[in-house]
């Protein structure tokens, strides 16, 4: 107990004295995590909406194709990510195998899944309720699908810190594609788990500490955003925002 206590107590001291071997690696992990929830966000909210409205032949082998691409395990998508950015893989002329870039690729191909099959979900909810609106104004799919996804858009927040948690807890592929090179691409998770197995309890702590407040942090600014929406005046429905496009 007082060696848990003891490593506790070290670990906060690191994180309040801005240790450089900690922040270090709690920068390049946030970095990393964002870009790829970035590209991974933009694409997979766009293939979210288009999945939650589109109708069409063979929809729902995509859909069973989707939710099997959710449940790959991390390390499989480093192992292909590695396999496509050697040497003699297709991509090896990149030059990004060990690379930030190759991480940010990993960790994007990770959250795609999560952030398109959850825009799905909510689109899907919101078009069984308004679609019939908008479609009986003349909006396609496309205009539709977009118009539903601005009025739940406070609702894809907690879909972004989904995938933001997603990004930035994911070991397996990183370690793979990323080698944990000190100074280069070590991340915060893959620091945790050498640091654990060294010994160095109380760095592997003050890193476990920093990324629950970065969560915590996230879950509370969406908390305030949802509190501060209810307080509001009440937002328009997706019918109004569809009158006034089509208009």
């Amino acid at each position: 107990m007082n060696t848990f206590a003891d490593s506790l107590w070290t670990a906060l001291s690191l994180v309040v004295s801005f240790d450089p071997a900690l922040w270090v690696v709690v920068g390049r992990s946030l970095a990393v995590s964002a870009s790829a929830c970035l590209v991974a966000g933009g694409v997979g909210l766009v293939l979210g909406a288009w999945l939650g409205t589109a109708r069409f032949r063979g929809r729902e082998l995509v859909l069973t194709l989707l939710n099997t691409w959710l449940a790959v395990p991390s390390v499989v998508v480093g192992l292909v990510v590695y396999l496509l950015l050697s040497r003699t893989g297709p991509m090896g002329f990149l030059g990004w195998l060990f690379s930030f870039k190759a991480m940010v690729l990993a960790q994007a191909i990770l959250v795609l899944p999560v952030v398109t099959a959850l825009v799905r979900q909510v689109v899907a909810d919101a078009e069984r309720q308004h679609g019939e609106q908008l479609t009986s104004l003349g909006a396609r799919p496309l205009l539709r699908c977009l118009l539903l996804a601005w009025d739940e858009r406070y609702t894809l927040l907690t879909v972004a810190i989904t995938a933001f948690g997603r990004a930035i807890s994911e070991v397996g592929a990183v370690m793979i594609v990323g080698g944990n090179i000190d100074g280069f691409t070590r991340v915060m998770t893959t620091a945790i788990a050498l640091e654990t197995s060294k010994g160095d309890l109380p760095l592997a702590l003050g890193l476990g500490l920093v990324l629950l407040a970065v969560m915590l942090l996230l879950n509370a600014l969406v908390s305030a955003l949802r509190r501060w929406r209810e307080r509001g005046a009440p937002a328009s429905s997706p019918a109004d925002l569809g009158a006034g496009w089509i208009a």
